[in-house]
């Protein structure tokens, strides 16, 4: 399902900060990277940031009496560049080579038609809106491909991937609460608009109502609000539940349906000690009802299936498997 979109050809086209600068010591946003840091905001892995340094002079680090390196966010924003330009195609000693500002030129005057991995472009734009708490800039990363690629292809290819690196990036400590929030926020308003303007689907007894649903103490319900709108586009009756709602109450929803579907993406509940016990009461409350249910989510890579239960790990791959 993923899906690419031509480079807008404007000013933001590269990484670049907008309103409070990331190193400012009033903003509240991390002063400070390291460069474990670094490789979990731009994919690049540690030890080719130090060879890139070491070669091309690519970053400028403070370091500490130890020797151990301390990045800026001008630093952040030079990498997201170089690795937009290395997935374009170029190579490293020549983009080494250019300024803050070549970077940015590079990528906004891209020919249209040019291949510079979008996806990747959209989602770094994504994160540097969130860590510079950037309104303007996410409203025209998400409107510039939802108008290219519609906003189902925009939710494969762009949201969920980001979503899933937002998840390392909060459990390496590499954003605060206020980052996720703050996204969290701008992606929650987004859909919200989008579900309320979307026509509500008619169902007959032959159609399955999908029934979105968190698990108790499970709260991080985008990847639900995705879908919840997904099923809006593609034309599928779905009740959204939400966040933390009780075990019991799930064979009491599925009655009020001729035919029901239980759909969940987990990040932090159940724990993954939990998920099996988790499956196995599933099997034990609804085996001998005509009744599925479809979990996603890291928490459940290592459940053994059983019947009536799909287990996907990837966003991705379970809108694949509903749509």
């Amino acid at each position: 399902m993923t899906q690419t979109y031509d480079v807008n050809q404007n000013n933001r086209s590269g990484v670049d900060w907008i309103g409070t600068p990331h190193n400012h010591q009033e903003s509240g946003v991390k002063q400070e990277f390291s460069i474990k840091d670094l490789e979990n905001l731009s994919g690049v892995k540690a030890h080719t940031i130090r060879a890139w340094e070491q070669r091309y002079q690519l970053l400028n680090p403070s370091r500490s009496d130890t020797n151990i390196r301390t990045y800026s966010g001008e630093d952040l924003k030079r990498l997201l560049n170089v690795s937009l330009l290395l997935e374009r195609g170029m190579r490293i000693s020549k983009v080494a080579a250019m300024s803050n500002a070549q970077l940015v030129t590079s990528i906004t005057d891209a020919p249209k038609g040019v291949d510079i991995a979008d996806e990747l472009v959209a989602q770094q734009k994504l994160k540097v809106s969130m860590m510079s708490y950037d309104e303007q800039l996410f409203r025209e990363t998400m409107d510039e491909c939802i108008e290219r690629i519609g906003f189902g292809a925009t939710v494969v290819s762009v949201c969920l991937p980001f979503l899933a690196d937002v998840g390392v990036l909060w459990l390496t400590n590499a954003i605060c609460p206020a980052n996720e929030h703050f996204m969290s926020n701008l992606l929650r308003q987004m859909l919200y608009a989008q579900i309320h303007k979307a026509q509500i689907p008619e169902v007959s007894d032959d159609d399955t109502v999908l029934i979105l649903y968190l698990p108790e103490r499970e709260i991080h319900d985008i990847s639900l609000l995705f879908l919840h709108q997904l099923c809006r586009e593609h034309g599928r009756k779905s009740v959204l539940l939400g966040q933390s709602v009780p075990f019991e109450d799930l064979p009491g929803v599925a009655t009020q349906f001729p035919k029901v579907s239980f759909v969940t993406y987990c990040t932090t509940a159940p724990a993954d000690h939990q998920a099996q016990a988790y499956v196995d009461r599933i099997l034990r409350t609804f085996g001998d009802r005509d009744v599925t249910f479809h979990l996603a989510g890291g928490v459940f890579k290592n459940v053994e299936p059983v019947s009536g239960v799909t287990i996907d790990i990837t966003g991705g791959d379970l809108v694949q498997r509903l749509f």
